[in-house]
């Protein structure tokens, strides 16, 4: 009895060490064949956009360079002290674009992103041709996201601001190419226009579009680049991103102009105006 005992013990033990067996060269085979699978899922998650973050963030183009994403981020975040300048410089005001790849007089425009803002740059090649004739402007009528009607007392606020000034844009049609029957320049292209103070517009603003066009006017060709700056979902921009080189000539800057107005504060979620006469902005 003794004796059959200890066989039936080794048979038992024999049985268990062969299924341990089995069950190990099973889920083995099972993690050969999917453990790729899971890992490649693991990694497109972590790089999927995170809430509240631009998902299409400008990224410098390795063709003519420009605005990072990282630095498009750094830009979001500041915020605007009152008292302060509008403009602060970036990359201590040298552009990060590439003079050697301009190659044929257009404007780059950006896709609308998914709240049909126009969070990402435009970049324009451009030569003298383009600088425009202000007696052909016409009335503006695109409503960017976050544009609101300006006071009926007078007070302006809201300007839609262009991407690529129209003082530059002579030429330029709606699909970004040089047509030189259109005069006119570019002027209500929703791709080019974004809700911006009138005060960034016209104060700030226009000191760069001054530079670009007195390089085009003197026979320099210029690569220029305007980023609308977002944080997060907002619909109205925090600033933009202004930088330009001349293919040759001196031009050579890289600002961050604050979306600000003297007198008053924004909701830029909405881009509602509130007055705050505790808010200076010094030009």
């Amino acid at each position: 009895m003794a004796k059959r005992k200890r066989k039936q013990a080794k048979s038992t033990k024999s049985t268990l060490f062969s299924s341990l067996i089995v069950l190990f060269a099973l889920v083995w085979g099972i993690w050969g064949k999917y453990g790729n699978q899971l890992k490649q899922i693991n990694t497109n998650k972590s790089n999927e956009p995170q809430s509240g973050v631009i998902s299409n963030a400008n990224r410098a183009n390795t063709s003519y360079g420009g605005l990072s994403s990282q630095d498009y981020q750094k830009l979001a975040n500041l915020n605007f002290q009152s008292g302060n300048r509008g403009y602060v410089y970036v990359n201590n005001n040298k552009s990060t674009l590439i003079k050697n790849a301009w190659q044929v007089n257009k404007v780059v425009y950006s896709n609308l992103d998914s709240l049909n803002r126009t969070s990402t740059s435009n970049t324009a090649f451009l030569e003298p041709c383009n600088v425009a004739n202000d007696s052909l402007r016409v009335r503006q009528f695109i409503q960017p996201t976050a544009w609101h009607s300006n006071r009926k007392s007078g007070t302006q606020i809201y300007n839609r601001g262009h991407l690529i000034a129209y003082s530059v844009s002579a030429g330029i049609d709606q699909d970004g190419q040089y047509n030189p029957n259109n005069q006119s320049g570019d002027q209500n292209n929703p791709k080019n226009l974004f809700t911006q103070t009138a005060f960034s517009n016209q104060k700030i603003q226009t000191i760069f579009e001054t530079k670009v066009r007195q390089a085009l006017r003197q026979g320099n060709k210029v690569i220029y680049q305007a980023t609308p700056i977002f944080r997060g979902n907002e619909l109205m921009a925090r600033g933009i991103n202004l930088q330009a080189i001349g293919v040759t000539g001196n031009l050579d800057f890289n600002v961050y102009i604050f979306n600000v107005q003297p007198g008053y504060s924004f909701d830029y979620n909405t881009g509602r105006a509130l007055v705050d006469r505790s808010m200076e902005v010094i030009e």
